[in-house]
C-alpha cells in the first residue's frame, strides 16, 4: 500500500541541502592499535585522578570495621602505624567503634522504608501496561535479589560516598535475562572533568575486570586461533617490564612502580579494561513531516533514505495534482552526533571488542551516584565523624592508662615492724590471702604503722570530655538515641520521642533521597532493558501472590514510562491498609470472596482459594462441599492469627 501524502501547509517545513564532511573520532586514527593505546591512556589518566578517592575509601572502611589505628604516622623519621606506636609506649590500642553502630542504624532505617519502583505510563490509556511493567520489574528485582544488593550498596554509599551498579543482558545461572551487578568502586573510574551532580556531562566511564583465563576465553575467543593469541598476550601481560617496553615504543613512558592500572595484584588473573567513551560522528537529524517522526541516519544513507524518498514523494504528489510546495518532504539537518562507544582492552592497548552501544537507552550500562560531588570531589558520610571517633579512642586509652598507673591497694609496711623469721614476700603473701594474719613488732614511739594506700586519680575531667565527644558524634551524624531504638528518659512523652525520631530522619533525608535517585536511575535502565530484550510473551508471577500477569513484548516496546519510588506492597503498613480496604469492600458485597483472597494479603490465601475451587467443582457435580481441609485448619490454628482464621471460616460460609 502506497504511503499517503499530506499537504505540507498542514505540517510546514522544507528539506535542507546536503552538506558533506568527514568527521569521525573513531576512524581518525591510523590503526586500531594506536586507537586502543590512546583510549587506554585516557582511561589510565582518569584512574590516576581517583587515587585520592581510593585512599579515602580505604581509610573510611578501616574506621567502619574496627581498624581504627591503621593510620601511618612518622616518629623520629620512622613511618609506622599508630597501633604499633601505641604498643611501643606500653599501652593498649583500645577503641570503641561508634561508626559501625551508626552505619547499622541508618541501614535499619533504610530497610524499614521498604521502597519499590512503580512504573506509570505517560499516556493514561496505557496505564494497564504500566501495572504489568511494574510487576515484571519487581520479578526481575527478585531475580537479582535487589533488596540485599541495595542494602549492601547503601552501606558502601555511607562509607565511600560512591556506589555503582552495572545493568546488562546475557547468560547467567542457566538462563538469559536482565542482570544487575555490584561494581566495586576501587575498580571503577570516571571522567574527572565532570561537574554536573547528575552526571549528564560525563564523557567516559570504565571498569577493571580481573578474570580467570578460562572466563576470558569464553567471552572473547571465537576460534582456536583467538584462544592461542589470548594465551600469548596474557603470558606477557604479567610482566611489568614488558608492558613498560611496549608503551615506550609508542612514545608513552610509564613507571612500572605505578602500573596497578595495567597489572593485577593477583598475577593468576587476566586484566581486561572496559571503557565506555563518548565518540563523535557526522550524521543527519531527520524530521519526516508526513509522519511526524524524528530520527538519525548515517551520512552514507542520505541518498537512499532522504533524497530518493523525497524525489519519490515529489513524483507521486505531482501525479496526484498536489502543488510542489504542498508536498511533505523529509527535512534532514547535518550535525555532529555524540554517542557512547565501548572498548574492551588488554594491558597492551589491543582491542578485544568494540562497538556502538547496543542498548535502546543509548547509554552505557552503568548506574552510579556520588555524594555530594562538589567540584568533582566526593565526601563520604563516614568521613564526617572520623575525628570524633579518634578523639573518643584517645580518651579511652588515656582513661585506661591513668587507671593502670594509679595506686590501688599499695601496702606501706615499715621495716621496724617486720617480725623475726618473716620476709617482705611473706608479708605480701599473707596480705593477699583470705583471712590472713600478719605478725608485727610493737612499733616504737613515732614509728608509722602499716597502712594501705588507694589513690583515685581518674576524676580529672575525662568523663566529661568523653560525654561531650559522644554528644558531638550524635549531632554531626544525625543518628541519635531515638533513631537507634533506645529508651527515652523517665517521664518522656511518646510525642517527644516520636519528634526526636522524626528530627533524626530529617537530618538523614538528604542522603536517603540521593540514594533513592540512584534507585530510580537503575530501575529506569532495567525497564529499558526489559523492553528491549524481553522479545517473547511470558507469564510473570511474584512469589506469595496468586495473580499472574502476561507480559506482551509487542505492546510494551513503544510505551514511554515515568518511574517513581513508592512504598512497597510487601511492607506491613501497606498490607494492613490494603487488607482493611478489601475487607470493607467484601462486607459491603462489593467484591466476592475469591477476589478478596486473590488481591488481599491474608495468610494461607492460596490454600483457601484451592479449597474454594474444589468446592465449586463438587457442587457443579452435585456433591456437597467439603469446606476447609482439617490439616489446613490445624496448621492455620497453630501458625496464623486466630482472628484471621475466623475471618477465613466466615468467608467460606458465605
Amino acid at each position: 500500500m502506497a504511503e499517503k501524502l499530506h499537504r505540507l501547509s498542514n505540517v510546514g517545513g522544507a528539506p535542507r541541502r546536503n552538506r558533506k564532511a568527514a568527521i569521525d573520532s573513531v576512524a581518525e586514527y591510523s590503526s586500531a592499535t594506536e586507537r586502543g593505546m590512546r583510549v587506554l591512556m585516557e582511561a589510565q589518566n582518569y584512574w590516576n585522578s581517583m587515587d585520592q578517592f581510593r585512599r579515602d575509601r580505604q581509610r573510611n572502611k578501616n574506621y567502619t570495621y574496627g581498624r581504627q589505628w591503621d593510620d601511618v604516622i612518622c616518629v623520629d623519621g620512622h613511618r609506622m602505624r599508630e597501633e604499633d606506636y601505641i604498643k611501643s609506649q606500653g599501652n593498649v590500642a583500645l577503641k570503641n567503634n561508634l561508626i559501625r553502630k551508626m552505619v547499622r542504624s541508618i541501614l535499619g532505617l533504610f530497610k524499614t522504608q521498604a521502597l519499590t519502583p512503580v512504573c506509570v505510563a505517560r499516556d493514561r490509556d496505557e496505564q494497564q501496561l504500566g501495572e504489568t511493567m511494574t510487576v515484571t520489574l519487581e520479578c526481575n528485582m527478585n531475580l537479582n535479589k535487589m533488596r540485599e544488593l541495595h542494602a549492601r550498596s547503601m552501606e558502601e554509599f555511607l562509607i565511600s560516598g560512591f556506589v555503582v551498579h552495572r545493568k546488562w543482558y546475557g547468560w547467567r545461572m542457566e538462563r538469559t535475562d536482565c542482570w544487575t551487578d555490584y561494581v566495586q568502586p576501587d575498580n571503577f573510574f570516571i571522567d574527572n572533568n565532570m561537574r554536573d551532580f547528575r552526571g549528564w556531562d560525563c564523557s567516559c566511564v570504565g571498569e577493571i575486570h580481573d578474570l580467570p583465563f578460562e572466563s576470558l576465553c569464553q567471552e572473547f575467543a571465537k576460534s582456536p586461533a583467538d584462544y592461542a593469541h589470548l594465551r600469548e598476550v596474557y603470558a606477557m601481560a604479567r610482566e611489568r617490564d614488558v608492558i613498560a617496553g611496549t608503551y615506550q615504543q609508542f612514545g608513552v613512558p610509564i613507571d612500572t612502580r605505578c602500573s596497578d592500572f595495567l597489572v593485577p595484584s593477583d598475577t593468576t588473573r587476566c586484566r581486561v579494561i572496559e571503557v565506555w567513551r563518548k565518540e563523535t560522528k557526522e550524521r543527519y537529524r531527520c524530521h519526516d513531516y508526513n509522519t511526524g517522526d524524528y530520527y538519525k541516519i548515517e551520512t552514507a544513507d542520505y541518498d537512499r533514505m532522504v533524497r530518493a524518498v523525497n524525489e519519490d514523494r515529489i513524483r507521486r504528489g505531482l501525479a496526484a495534482g498536489m502543488p510542489e510546495e504542498e508536498i511533505p518532504l523529509i527535512e534532514a539537518e547535518w550535525f555532529i552526533d555524540s554517542y557512547w562507544y565501548y572498548y574492551y582492552l588488554t594491558p597492551f592497548g589491543e582491542i578485544l571488542k568494540e562497538g556502538e552501544t547496543p542498548y535502546w537507552h543509548k547509554s552505557h550500562p552503568y548506574v552510579w551516584k556520588a555524594y555530594p560531588m562538589i567540584d568533582g570531589e566526593i565526601h563520604s558520610y563516614v568521613a564526617d565523624v572520623i575525628d570524633q571517633q579518634r578523639y573518643v579512642n584517645r580518651l579511652i586509652i588515656m582513661y585506661d592508662w591513668i587507671m593502670r598507673a594509679s595506686a590501688k591497694g599499695v601496702l606501706l609496711f615499715p621495716e621496724e615492724c617486720l617480725p623475726t623469721g618473716m620476709t617482705m614476700d611473706d608479708i605480701a603473701d599473707e596480705w593477699a590471702r583470705f583471712n590472713g594474719v600478719i605478725m608485727m613488732r610493737q612499733p616504737k614511739s613515732g614509728t608509722a604503722i602499716p597502712q594501705q594506700i588507694a589513690n583515685n586519680c581518674t576524676n580529672i575531667g575525662i568523663h566529661e570530655l568523653l560525654n561531650i565527644q559522644l554528644k558531638f558524634f550524635e549531632d554531626i551524624s544525625g543518628v541519635n538515641g531515638a533513631i537507634q531504638g533506645k529508651e527515652g528518659f523517665a517521664g518522656m512523652s511518646a510525642s517527644l520521642y516520636h519528634q526526636q525520631s522524626q528530627n533524626a530522619t530529617t537530618s538523614l533525608q538528604d542522603i536517603l533521597d540521593t540514594y533513592q535517585d540512584f534507585q530510580e536511575e537503575g530501575a529506569m535502565k532495567d525497564v529499558k532493558n526489559i523492553q528491549q530484550f524481553y522479545d517473547e510473551p511470558r507469564l510473570i508471577n511474584i512469589s506469595g501472590k496468586s495473580a499472574y500477569v502476561r507480559y506482551d513484548s509487542r505492546s510494551q516496546r513503544n510505551v514511554d514510562y515515568d518511574l517513581k519510588i513508592a512504598q512497597s506492597q510487601s511492607s506491613p503498613v501497606y498490607r494492613a491498609a490494603a487488607n482493611d480496604f478489601m475487607m470493607e469492600l467484601w462486607k459491603a458485597n462489593g467484591i466476592t470472596t475469591k477476589q478478596l483472597l486473590e488481591y488481599g494479603c491474608f495468610p494461607f490465601a492460596d490454600g483457601l482459594l484451592q479449597s474454594i475451587n474444589a468446592d465449586e467443582q463438587r457442587m457443579a457435580q452435585g456433591q456437597p462441599p467439603q469446606g476447609i481441609p482439617p490439616e489446613m485448619m490445624a496448621q492455620s490454628t497453630q501458625a496464623a492469627d486466630p482472628q484471621a482464621v475466623a475471618k477465613a471460616q466466615q468467608m467460606l460460609r458465605r
